[in-house]
């Protein structure tokens, strides 16, 4: 994929910070992190989204163990990190070749229960609005 950001960070042809690689995967830190460590575990292979590894591939059994192994060496291992796949769109997927998140670094369960929070506050203000300015 010419145009695609992770292949040619995994290509060489763009910088990052490698903290991790081998024939399957490679991972870096994320250029806009979320917390302190946000480091993303990206295929080799260009796959665009979740829904596009058949069923049964190893690869997203492999992407956590490699997920598991950056959480022990940045130290977060037992805390707690969060490792998640955004997936189109609709789930929050900008750059459309599979990666998975490893984010830690904050007490984000806490964090995303506020933000949880806020969010339905501001809805419910958006829409109270709404309705007023319905005739």
């Amino acid at each position: 994929m010419n145009d695609c950001i992770f292949c040619k960070i995994i290509a060489g042809t763009l910088p990052a910070r490698k903290v991790y690689e081998d024939d399957q995967v490679v991972a870096f830190w994320d250029a806009r992190p979320a917390a302190p460590i946000h480091i993303l575990v990206v295929p080799r292979q260009h796959i665009p989204t979740l829904n596009d590894v058949p069923e049964g591939d190893p690869l997203i059994a492999h992407m956590a163990e490699v997920a598991r192994k950056i959480a022990r060496d940045q130290g977060v291992a037992e805390s707690g990190y969060r490792f998640f796949f955004n997936v189109n769109r609709g789930g929050g997927q900008v750059v459309f070749h599979l990666h998975a998140h490893v984010v830690a670094g904050w007490n984000l369960g806490v964090l995303f229960i506020h933000m949880g929070v806020a969010l339905a506050i501001i809805w419910n203000r958006v829409a109270s609005l709404v309705r007023l300015r319905r005739p």
